[in-house]
């Protein structure tokens, strides 16, 4: 929602007063076009979670607190690991990791090409100053991956003071551990935030558990026209990892739901990034901005999912930059024009230790490295047709090349295809048009986008015997939306949203094992976030999304048991509910310095077989928040998660004529302490 609630204040009534007075402050956002503008000025849908809710829900994981926009999400899997929805299906595989965008201050988490469909634990969540979330195709502003959405999170700003510093821990009733710490402050020109987190869970199912660190260095400088934001982060997961509870109805079965049968799986993953953003603007109206950025990351896990029990290894550096020049020509028309670059190189083997049975043999599986190249240019402009109308244009063209270096045999070994070394390339244009109208308290948008991005690698170079190695074509998806965002009364915001959207050149690998490279999917959806400020002291604020995500193709499985992932034009496609919900209710009483927060989040109905004829009936949630304000500078909260104990899944799945699920968490209750020295 653009207005939201910022928690701050030593007292309850200055508490309160600030819930009613800063709700509806006009936030600044960057996803939207790269640069920091005001959501009144954004043609298009624009969520933002800001610093206040996230420390307030102290989220576990970051589906807790990405649930709050509409139209998202977040299946939470197992440990850290989770996959991502944003006006789409729950999307597995290469089509899970490239159709999303996820940035840190603007820049990608990963390089493209090399997505990760877990990559939300590689970004700092649990200290960001705001996250912000832009749904649907991105591709003018931001190019590859960004076919569904993107989540930006920032890092928080250095504080004014010469020195301020925060500490917060949690512990739960499930053995889950949590603490981070800050040490900000500015001096002259030059302020610095260092942050730290650190999390150890046991695991609410057998042999789950985990341990997690990241960390934050930010460094800012500012002399005049010239300022610099430096950004070091880092993380490191070491967890076990619990498979799917197979049977019907099974995350319903108390003592099943807990089980791991796969207590030999695990996940160890580490990941660097740094980025300098500098900015100069000579006179007003005119900034020049280069941000150059480094990556690393490696990953290794047992791929417990798969007969062979294989052991994967993968990992990637890269560099690059990002530029663009941000002018306003005059009182109407203002410009951004930019170079994006990077290079990359990437590897992944795998490798099964078991003895060879039927197509799986012992040994090597794939072993290759890519070099990949990326230049991108973009533009958009945007023009004041009246006093109440804006239009905007942009474009933006990525040429992307990959080198694959085949370092094991090549040709089939078992049911694994090697392909010979090659060089693929890959061009795509992704355009935007958009109107913007002054419409009562707010501004109704119109705006047409397309989104593109080249296939990820793992789906052009790590083939089986009933693929074939001539590649893919770029994804791409056409989206038109048309929505208002602004105030009803005093007391009452809003975002209303409809959307159509359709994908072609969908890739995935069907149930047969065989690369579709041609699926075609429609996408339409209504979404609404909305404040009210019931009372000076109770807030109401809520989201709803309803869309039908279809296939819009046929395709025959010729595999016995798996006749459930058939596709028929106009099926839903599978682990995408109508329905989404949440609302949560704040109230800060004048009397008493403290704040209590209910949360209701709902998740519909899904099919969970491509031919609709096994059903999750989806499920709600309560979750209780309350917080003592001791003194200005301490705090003591108390959170029950899933309050009415229900029992639901994070997952639901069906494969090989099972139902196969990953069990919430029930009833979890929490203590948690959060001090500023």
């Amino acid at each position: 929602m653009s207005y939201r609630v910022r928690t701050c204040g030593a007292t309850a009534a200055a508490f309160a007063a600030l819930v009613v007075a800063e709700a509806r402050a006009d936030q600044i956002v960057v996803v939207a076009e790269r640069r920091a503008q005001a959501t009144s000025e954004v043609a298009g849908n624009v969520a933002v979670i800001d610093a206040a809710e996230i420390a307030r829900a102290a989220a576990d994981h970051p589906s807790e607190i990405l649930a709050r926009a509409p139209g998202v999400l977040i299946h939470r899997n197992n440990g850290q690991e989770h996959l991502t929805s944003i006006r789409s299906p729950v999307l597995t595989g290469g089509a899970g990791a490239g159709s999303f965008l996820f940035l840190e201050n603007g820049a990608p988490l990963r390089s493209a090409g090399f997505a990760n469909v877990n990559a939300l634990f590689e970004a700092h969540t649990e200290i960001a100053e705001r996250i912000e979330i832009v749904r649907g195709p991105s591709g003018a502003a931001y190019g590859a991956n960004a076919i569904h959405g993107v989540i930006n999170v920032l890092t928080p700003a250095p504080s004014p003071e010469p020195l301020a510093a925060g500490l917060f821990v949690s512990g739960d009733t499930v053995e889950r551990f949590k603490g981070s710490a800050y040490v900000s402050g500015t001096q002259g020109a030059h302020g610095v935030h260092a942050a730290f987190s650190l999390a150890s869970e046991a695991g609410y199912r057998a042999d789950s558990g985990l341990d997690q660190q990241k960390a934050t260095l930010r460094h800012d400088y500012r002399a005049g026209a010239l300022s610099i934001r430096t950004v070091l982060s880092g993380t490191n997961l070491n967890q076990e990892t619990a498979g799917f509870v197979e049977g019907p109805d099974a995350y319903r079965d108390p003592d099943l739901r807990r089980t791991n049968p796969n207590p030999e799986a695990f996940r160890d993953a580490k990941a660097a990034r740094l980025s300098s953003e500098i900015a100069y603007a000579p006179r007003e109206g005119l900034t020049v901005s280069v941000t150059p950025f480094a990556r690393w990351n490696e990953m290794r896990f047992l791929m417990h999912f798969l007969p062979s029990q294989a052991f994967e290894e993968n990992g990637h550096w890269s560099f690059g930059a990002q530029s663009a020049v941000y002018a306003d020509a005059s009182d109407r028309l203002s410009f951004i024009a930019g170079l994006d670059w990077e290079y990359t190189e990437g590897y992944l083997t795998e490798t099964q230790s078991l003895p060879s049975f039927g197509s799986f043999p012992q040994g090597v599986h794939y072993d290759y490295e890519v070099k990949a190249a990326t230049v991108s240019g973009f533009a958009q402009a945007r023009y004041a047709l009246g006093a109440r109308l804006t239009a905007g244009l942009a474009a933006r063209a990525d040429w992307t090349r990959y080198d694959y270096d085949n370092r094991t045999a090549a040709g089939a070994t078992g049911r694994f295809l090697r392909p010979e070394d090659r060089t693929d390339d890959f061009f795509t244009l992704s355009p935007k048009a958009s109107l913007l109208y002054a419409l009562g308290e707010g501004a109704a948008f119109l705006s047409y986008a397309r989104g593109a991005r080249p296939p990820q690698t793992t789906d052009l170079y790590r083939l089986q015997i009933n693929q074939t190695t001539d590649g893919a074509d770029p994804e791409k998806i056409d989206a038109v939306e048309i929505g208002w965002r602004g105030a009803l009364g005093p007391r009452i915001d809003v975002e209303a949203v409809a959307y159509y959207m359709v994908k072609r050149n969908f890739f995935f690998r069907d149930a047969d094992g065989f690369n579709v490279d041609d699926g075609k999917t429609r996408h339409v959806g209504v979404e609404i976030d909305a404040t009210a400020r019931v009372a000076e002291s109770l807030t109401i604020d809520a989201n709803a999304s309803y869309a039908a995500h279809t296939y819009r193709f046929d395709r025959e499985v010729a595999s016995v048991p798996q006749a459930t992932e058939s596709i028929r034009v106009g099926d839903d496609v599978d682990t995408a509910p109508r329905w989404l919900a949440g609302a949560r209710l704040l109230w800060t009483p004048r009397a008493v310095p403290a704040e209590l927060e209910a949360e209701w989040v709902h998740v519909g109905a899904y099919f969970m077989d491509a031919a609709n004829s096994a059903t999750y009936p989806g499920h709600d949630l309560l979750h209780l928040r309350a917080t003592w304000r001791v003194d200005a500078r301490l705090s003591l909260s108390l959170t029950v998660r899933n309050a009415l104990d229900a029992l639901y899944a994070e997952r639901a799945d069906f494969a090989f004529g099972n139902e196969r699920y990953f069990p919430g968490e029930e009833r979890t209750f929490g203590l948690a302490l959060r001090a500023r020295l």
